[in-house]
């Protein structure tokens, strides 16, 4: 199990971005939140597994291809106080 922070950029705010990453989260059983920052970017913890975290990201991708412009990935260590995956504000 490993966490991974990632930052989608592009036209990622008013599309629907957040509940299509999160049913997609759903999908692969991650744990952990979306959510809009201020500068127009979404954020996204995933816990999980690698290949789950993965095929979520490039599931995302191919749902939003035309309105991402960038992908920002970093690993985290793991955070227990995820049961399960949110959208937040």
């Amino acid at each position: 199990m490993i966490a991974r922070h990632i930052i989608f950029k592009g036209r990622v705010q008013g599309v629907g971005f957040r509940f299509t990453a999160y049913r997609i989260a759903g999908l692969h059983q991650l744990k952990g939140f979306v959510r809009n920052l201020a500068d127009g970017t979404v954020e996204m913890l995933a816990q999980g597994y690698a290949e789950d975290i993965d095929d979520c990201i490039e599931n995302i991708k191919e749902s939003f291809g035309g309105y991402i412009r960038e992908t920002q990935i970093e690993e985290l260590p793991l955070d227990p106080r995820y049961k399960d995956f949110k959208i937040t504000f």
